[in-house]
């Protein structure tokens, strides 16, 4: 998660790692089977990333860590299917032609996998939203990641896999906080005592529609000092769904 982008952010460059074969902008043919995890998540008042809890292991399956230097996590993903993991743009791993650094608009990347995932009770895809698919203000939602407790920098990622529910805030609610940083490309969540924070990067937002999980935001950007009090601001997968479905279905 980058802190808030004022005047503009920096994020770290990073090596491309050598496992990752391919990556380009969008997702389709979405498994049938996808947003429903085979080990059910337990949601304690549906609450830390800062502030959030342990998630019950393999209760989210699409839940990507994005590493380098062997072991070492710096950001988060979800499969969607088979070949393919959506993550947030100022992760580095691959350049977005459409992302701004400067306003952290299109915070989107996918990447290809060498090797398709073998799917099973562990391993799974999220569900993708329609592009007309609607998930108002007021709504719960749950964010999921290896990022910091805290700010401070001052210990590691968790070992185990946090889980936070947020609320969905309006664009205009979000604005009160963030003013004219926030487009329609963004949507923001929280500012009810939990928080994504640096890490979270690239993780999932999801909500449950129709019985399933679905991809609605990627973290994105927020406040330095992960506070709990201002909301997390994410890309917005139904405005990005059709730049997924067009990369996925040229690849």
């Amino acid at each position: 998660m980058l802190p808030c982008p004022h005047p503009h952010p920096h994020p770290i460059p990073l090596p491309s790692p050598r496992w990752l074969l391919t990556c380009r902008e969008t997702c389709h043919g979405q498994d049938p089977g996808c947003g429903v995890p085979a080990i059910t998540p337990v949601i304690r008042g549906y609450n830390r990333i800062v502030n959030g809890e342990p998630a019950v292991p393999g209760s989210w399956p699409w839940q990507v860590s994005l590493q380098r230097y062997g072991n070492f996590h710096f950001c988060g993903g979800s499969l969607i299917s088979e070949q393919w993991v959506v993550t947030a743009a100022h992760c580095g791993v691959f350049k977005n032609p459409k992302y701004s650094a400067l306003t952290i608009r299109n915070d989107i990347t996918l990447i290809k996998l060498a090797t398709p995932a073998q799917l099973n009770a562990r391993v799974a895809p999220v569900c993708l939203p329609q592009a007309t698919d609607d998930f108002p203000g007021g709504m719960t939602c749950v964010t999921t990641g290896w990022g910091l407790l805290n700010s401070k920098g001052n210990e590691n990622t968790p070992a185990i896999l946090q889980q936070a529910a947020l609320p969905l805030l309006t664009n205009a609610q979000c604005k009160e906080y963030w003013g004219f940083r926030i487009y329609n490309v963004m949507v923001c969540a929280g500012a009810d005592g939990s928080s994504s924070c640096m890490g979270d990067s690239g993780g999932p937002l999801v909500c449950q529609k129709d019985g399933a999980w679905t991809l609605v935001g990627i973290v994105s950007w927020g406040s330095s000092t992960c506070s709990t009090s201002t909301p997390g601001v994410y890309a917005r997968v139904t405005e990005l769904r059709e730049w997924i479905d067009s990369v996925v279905a040229a690849n």
